[in-house]
């Protein structure tokens, strides 16, 4: 027997169907499960469209096309027909993330059209805990940060996002979309740091969150501080508030060749999981 397949554009119908698939694997799908279970899939709300691959009429995998191109339990041939997609549209994000098992054939499909890309992080390790390390106090003074703190964060955010991508968040349109986003996660209570004379010496944030898995990103320590084991006690501060407040499971995916980041990872009690992906462009 044939097995009919298709890859359409999701519309606000298929919701049900989108969120039954995205719960399937709460932990790699954290980041779009998020953001779908608030803005739903309206491309408008959303910030891009999602793509869904049907095999014999049922939903079998799904992309997210906007900012960022994820792939999300993707199949081979799943991934064979967002990579078309794709390739018809034009590039319209700023990177490929996903899955390291998908995102590297979607990849390999897309870059004889698509690249060369900035940078390519083949291997990022996918890391979770669900408990709290037993020996480890928590920083007292990492703390979530205020509305009306933004003036502090703001810089440190800006300085971790350079040093972890290798450009600059203001540029293009002068880093309104990125402040926004800063200014977002603080609203929601999901920014953390620890701020001494004015200045932050430790941050995170939980950038995106389900009831089932959140995912913390944005971890960073200034430079002159490194080396104190802040990065450690800090974590281990901010990993309280995300168990206690948000969700069971908590996850994070870091590059690699970061042997200090995962070596504190480790210690607080984070353990891998599988691997991401990132195209940079």
């Amino acid at each position: 027997m044939l097995t009919t397949t298709t890859c359409r554009v999701l519309a606000p119908g298929d919701l049900g169907e989108a969120l039954a698939l995205l719960e399937s694997e709460p932990v790699n799908n954290a980041f779009v499960a998020a953001r779908v279970q608030v803005a739903g899939l309206d491309p408008w709300r959303l910030g891009g469209e999602m793509w869904g691959w049907y095999e014999d009429g049922r939903l079998r995998s799904l992309c997210y096309s906007g900012a960022n191109l994820v792939p999300i339990c993707a199949t081979q041939e799943a991934v064979r027909a967002f990579a078309e997609r794709a390739r018809r549209t034009g590039r319209r994000c700023s990177s490929i993330v996903g899955p390291a098992e998908a995102t590297a054939p979607l990849w390999r499909l897309l870059e004889p059209s698509w690249g060369p890309a900035r940078d390519v992080r083949a291997h990022q390790p996918l890391m979770v805990t669900e408990t709290l390390p037993p020996d480890i106090t928590p920083d007292p003074l990492v703390r979530r940060i205020r509305k009306d703190e933004m003036e502090a964060i703001m810089p440190a955010c800006v300085a971790m996002f350079t040093e972890e991508v290798g450009v600059s968040p203001m540029a293009g349109d002068g880093g309104l979309l990125y402040q926004a986003r800063v200014a977002e996660l603080v609203a929601a209570g999901r920014s953390f740091g620890r701020i001494e004379d004015g200045k932050v010496v430790f941050k995170a944030e939980i950038g995106a969150a389900t009831s089932a898995a959140c995912q913390i990103q944005g971890v960073w320590v200034a430079p002159e501080h490194r080396g104190r084991g802040l990065s450690v006690s800090g974590m281990t501060a901010v990993l309280r508030y995300a168990l206690a407040d948000v969700a069971p499971v908590v996850s994070l995916y870091v590059n690699d060749f970061n042997t200090p980041a995962r070596a504190s990872y480790r210690r607080v009690g984070f353990r891998e999981v599988g691997a991401f992906m990132s195209v940079l462009f």
